[in-house]
């Protein structure tokens, strides 16, 4: 996937902004270990029914759409904090906000990734997994993937059960394909996570913000649908028959790529004699980004003991990651010294907090019982 926009808070993905580097290069990119996920499978391509649900035959030992995985049922944990992240891919989990999961999982917050579609219509992203197999089995091969890094997170998920919508691309825009996630009804794509909120119980919500972070239309519908459950999730009245009622007290944006990091990271490159993947990217940089206002961020939260952890997350996504692109091109030394935190913006609060803050859960946990 590509995105034309330069200077925006991106969120996804995007090989225009992560661009091969020849291996070997200066500065350039350490190659690390990746598993080819694949292994000779052969699947019936998705099918959906009549709600654009996604409807695939679970391998043994793995979960249909929508159901927990093995060992982790969507219900609460007894007492204590929880966070959900709301996302529209596969891969979207270990991108954004990976290591800041990790972080409150290891501190003993109950962590959810909720994903809303199986990343079905995705490209290809890695040379080494573009191969006729692996594009006939890609939507179970992207749940295994998936399988992989929220165990790598240490972290709860759950799919949803939508369709991707793929990327349109070209002048004009083709339509997008029938029954995909971004055409479904507002309250019929929220239903899902509503129940899921209810079942969950989470204090926190992460997810994009109005933009989708980048106008992927399945990140746009990710917001539309994350901030749809955290304003009905608590009324009665609201999608009856998805249990019983439960308000958030906090939504958050993800706010990774914006210009300060990505100027930290460039900078601190050149102190240290390394070249920089940014010069190109932040020479082009449109300040501020047209006809999209700029994301404040609120709150930034110390996670670089797990950079690391979100590295190998990234990579168990390999038909989306390639090890020797320039994803990996900064040092984990680099970016602990650079930019040690991952970033957010504070979108709704129900609590008394002031800003800046460096917890997702200041002024909940004193609400908290332990």
């Amino acid at each position: 996937m590509s995105s034309p926009f330069h200077g925006v808070v991106v969120q996804d993905i995007d090989p225009a902004l992560f661009p091969l580097v020849p291996p070997g290069s200066a500065g350039g990119v350490r190659p690390r270990p990746y598993s080819r996920m694949y292994g000779g499978i052969a699947v019936p391509v998705s099918d959906t029914n009549a709600a654009g649900r996604a409807e695939m035959p679970a391998s043994a030992g793995e979960p249909a759409p929508g159901a927990a995985p093995p060992g982790a049922a969507a219900g609460p944990a007894a007492g204590g904090l929880r966070l959900m992240a709301v996302h529209a891919h596969p891969d979207d989990e270990s991108s954004k906000g990976a290591a800041t999961m990790v972080h409150y999982a290891r501190a003993g917050v109950d962590v959810m990734v909720a994903t809303l579609t199986g990343g079905e219509r995705g490209d290809i992203l890695n040379k080494a997994m573009d191969l006729p197999e692996v594009r006939a089995s890609l939507p179970r091969i992207r749940r295994e993937e998936m399988a992989r890094a929220r165990e790598i997170l240490g972290v709860r998920q759950q799919f949803l059960g939508f369709v991707d919508s793929g990327l349109p691309e070209g002048d004009p825009l083709p339509p997008l394909p029938d029954g995909c996630f971004a055409l479904q009804k507002l309250e019929d794509a929220a239903q899902p996570l509503v129940a899921l909120v209810r079942e969950f119980r989470p204090h926190v919500i992460l997810t994009y913000d109005e933009n989708g972070g980048y106008p992927h239309p399945d990140h746009v519908k990710t917001h539309e649908v994350a901030v749809e459950a955290f304003d009905a999730a608590a009324d009665p009245d609201r999608y009856p028959g998805c249990g019983a009622p439960w308000q958030p007290l906090k939504l958050y944006y993800f706010a990774t790529f914006h210009k300060a990091r990505i100027t930290a990271l460039h900078q601190e490159m050149e102190r240290r004699g390394l070249d920089s993947p940014y010069a190109e990217w932040l020479a082009n940089w449109e300040d501020p980004p047209k006809g999209r206002r700029e994301l404040e961020i609120t709150t930034r939260i110390p996670c670089a003991d797990y950079f690391g952890i979100r590295d190998q997350a990234l990579l168990a996504h390999a038909t989306q990651i390639d090890p020797e692109s320039s994803w990996f091109a900064i040092p984990l030394q680099v970016s602990a010294a650079a930019w040690p935190t991952e970033d957010y913006h504070r979108a709704r609060s129900l609590v008394d907090t002031g800003l800046p803050e460096d917890d997702l859960f200041a002024g909940i946990r004193e609400r908290v019982s332990r």
